[in-house]
């Protein structure tokens, strides 16, 4: 297996994967089967890397959020494509409740909006669509939250140098080998996959536990989680 180094010194094994299988043609049992045994491996196998080393970034990504959120700032999500439906995943866990009955948490998806989006994208480029939100709405001490699979995406990057560059702090849920991403990032989930379902799966994985064990953290009253 290869190496990747994500952020703060963290080693990422690289998954072996195969290549991602197609299903079968035909409805034969024994085809199916065999499709759908190639696919939990591959689940499997991406997990295992992921999860393997995932303690680190978890940590700092929790801590991050969570000294934001107690200080009254709000997290500012955002993506592309599945990505999107993740950034509104986390936004609406975070707002309403994952498991606990207890006070929103400030989390705001910069891609539900379908006026905001087409006007920015027609009138300023597709690029500008998370930057252009980010000066808007973003305030010294929120935290800009990008997710991409490639860690690739122009309007991420551009809304995570938008973020610094009005002194948020910036945080990242990566797959690959993290792209020009991971250097705009003060802390990165990286999932090493080169399969873009996998990655995704992953990043829904670590968003149910960034959910749950903030909501846990606050609960607490005590900034640990229980």
């Amino acid at each position: 297996m290869n190496s990747a180094r994500a952020p703060h010194g963290h080693s990422m094994p690289e998954a072996d994967l195969s290549q991602h299988s197609t299903p079968p043609d035909s409805g034969g049992g024994g085809e199916l089967n065999a499709f759908l045994q190639r696919e939990a491996r591959e689940h499997r196998v991406a997990f295992d890397s992921f999860m393997d080393g995932l303690e680190p970034p978890f940590t700092q990504m929790l801590d991050l959020w969570h000294a934001s959120i107690r200080q009254g700032g709000q997290l500012l999500i955002f993506g592309n494509g599945g990505s999107a439906g993740n950034a509104q995943h986390i936004a609406t866990e975070l707002v309403v409740r994952y498991e606990k009955e207890r006070a929103p948490i400030a989390a705001l998806a910069l891609t539900a909006d379908s006026l905001l989006l087409s006007a920015a994208a027609n009138d300023l480029g597709f690029e500008a669509l998370f930057s252009r939100q980010i000066a808007g709405l973003g305030r010294r001490g929120d935290v800009a939250v990008g997710i991409s699979t490639s860690g690739r995406s122009p309007n991420v990057l551009a809304g995570l140098r938008e973020a610094r560059a009005r002194g948020l702090h910036t945080a990242g849920l990566i797959g690959r080998d993290g792209g020009e991403m991971r250097a705009l990032c003060d802390v990165a989930i990286l999932v090493p996959s080169n399969v873009t379902a996998r990655i995704q799966e992953m990043h829904l994985v670590v968003t149910h536990m960034l959910c749950k064990a903030l909501e846990e953290r606050l609960a607490s009253g005590n900034g640990a989680a229980r």
